[in-house]
């Protein structure tokens, strides 16, 4: 470690035992260990063909070890024996092959700390990974580490970004992949732009076949409305259930009858952590129904000011803008390149959205709002198609209260947000845009008030494949396993 000094080395060693420790590059999927620490591989010994040489990251916990030894005291022989239980092993297609995983250090993913640790050893591991103890030996005699996920209607853009996001996740292994339309087609064929991943290269769809499906901890549905309600309905009880889909958000039978023309499956824990109280839900929840992309962005910009009182809920109007991928990969005359390149259009006017039950179920909850609506409350939502892949972004205006000021409502915003990891208002006068939120799980907010209409106006940015959908799939069920709640996930966007 020629770039450090052995005064800051020795310091490192003070705070973790052993130090390989990933090194998190920007993102908590890209990993890499410092080339300058680890000696120069050795060629292969002879053996079973299918024998590998050892890891970078095996090596370097060997270096390591030497150099703990030299600068720590020898252990007392009345210390208690070590164990293995920060021991964890991936399967093949993972990123780790024989390296030490320390356990959860007592370091807060916000705690202050040395500016040089920051930047090397410690980037904010715990932050993104929280693995402890031994893999569901059921599976196999290869120890992993984390808990095996499956996906069912993974050939969708929704099912395509979960994979990536799985395929960079540090407690999470891919297992069952179904896709009924795509049975026996390798996966990359289908994603190009997971190619290279050993654990998909070679991988083909399945067929949706729910006893491959329970061969897993938690399962993902990315399936068209009323298939995944079919499909739970023949699962164990035992097995965690992520619904990306609409069959289990609404609580009401006659809402649900309106908008969809499936039979009602009923209703499942609601998954927007970011609401009072879904954490506790969705943590101690064995299915869950992840927020629709439109729902996610109008419920974040606009529960903080119903639950302080400032808006009035009736009267809600929301227009919101989505990128063609909010409509699924199945082709569709609208959705062709020439239809949609160089324009925009409005569809499904008028409330006929199925989004529209969803947002009035979570804004509207006796616990979101204190203010005694001047009428019923309403919301009027109106969806538009920009010509753009991913992206949504959200106007929502409600009808000030004679209280409330642009402070005030800002204020209501900060309180909710300042500490979510995820969901972040914009500095004053800065607005937000779809590109800032491109590829990760964050939600940006700006707010105004019209003084002279008397409205609030919140506008919210996601990325509608993001924290619209597999990224808060992924937040959910990272809280459902135990893990650290930002664990393979993102808050940056990628720009340009």
């Amino acid at each position: 470690m020629a770039a450090y000094s052995s005064s800051t080395f020795r310091a490192a060693l003070q705070f973790t035992l052993p130090l390989a420790t990933l090194i998190t590059t920007g993102t908590p999927a890209a990993v890499r260990v410092v080339p300058q620490v680890a000696p120069a591989p050795e060629p292969p010994a002879p053996g079973r063909p299918d024998e590998q040489p050892a890891s970078r990251t095996a090596q370097l916990t060997s270096k390591t070890a030497q150099l703990a030894s030299k600068t720590t005291e020898p252990a007392s022989s009345t210390a208690a024996p070590a164990t293995d239980v920060g021991l964890r092993t991936r399967r093949p297609g993972n990123a780790l092959v024989g390296a030490r995983v320390p356990a959860r250090s007592t370091l807060t993913p916000y705690a202050p700390g040395p500016a040089h640790l920051e930047a090397c050893i410690f980037m904010r591991y715990d932050e993104y990974s929280f693995t402890v103890g031994e893999g569901r030996g059921s599976k196999g005699p290869d120890n992993y580490m984390g808990a095996r996920v499956a996906v069912a209607g993974a050939s969708g853009y929704a099912g395509g970004e979960l994979l990536r996001l799985l395929a960079g996740h540090p407690d999470l292994e891919i297992g069952p992949l179904a896709a009924q339309g795509s049975a026996g087609t390798h996966v990359t064929a289908v994603h190009p732009h997971l190619s290279g991943h050993p654990g998909l290269q070679r991988r083909t769809f399945a067929p949706t076949d729910p006893e491959l499906l329970a061969d897993a901890d938690l399962l993902f549905t990315a399936l068209p409305h009323g298939e995944s309600a079919k499909l739970a309905a023949t699962l164990p009880a035992n097995l965690k259930v992520i619904d990306l889909g609409a069959d289990f958000r609404l609580g009401d039978p006659e809402a649900w009858t309106r908008y969809y023309l499936t039979p009602y499956a009923g209703q499942w824990t609601y998954g927007l952590p970011e609401l009072p109280g879904a954490r506790v839900a969705i943590k101690s929840a064995a299915t869950v129904a992840a927020p629709g992309c439109y729902a996610t962005a109008s419920i974040l910009a606009l529960a903080p000011l119903l639950a302080a009182g400032l808006v009035e809920p009736a009267d809600i109007v929301i227009v919101a803008a989505s990128g063609t991928s909010g409509a699924g990969r199945a082709p569709r005359p609208d959705l062709l390149g020439s239809e949609v390149m160089g324009s925009m259009s409005a569809y499904q006017v008028g409330g006929t959205h199925r989004h529209t039950p969803e947002i009035e179920q979570a804004l509207f909850s006796a616990k979101r709002s204190v203010v005694p609506p001047s009428g019923p409350p309403t919301v009027s939502f109106t969806p538009t198609l920009a010509p753009m892949p991913r992206g949504i972004l959200a106007t929502c205006t409600a009808r000030l209260v004679p209280a409330g000021s642009a402070a005030a409502l800002r204020e209501a915003l900060a309180a909710a947000y300042d500490t979510e990891p995820f969901v972040h208002l914009l500095p004053d006068g800065q607005w937000p845009g779809t590109g800032s939120t491109l590829g990760s799980n964050a939600a940006h907010l700006q707010v105004a008030a019209d003084t002279h209409t008397g409205r609030a106006i919140v506008i919210c940015a996601l990325d509608n494949l993001g924290k619209g959908a597999a990224g808060q799939a992924i937040q959910i069920a990272n809280l459902m396993l135990g893990l650290p709640e930002a664990a393979g996930l993102s808050p940056y966007g990628v720009a340009p």
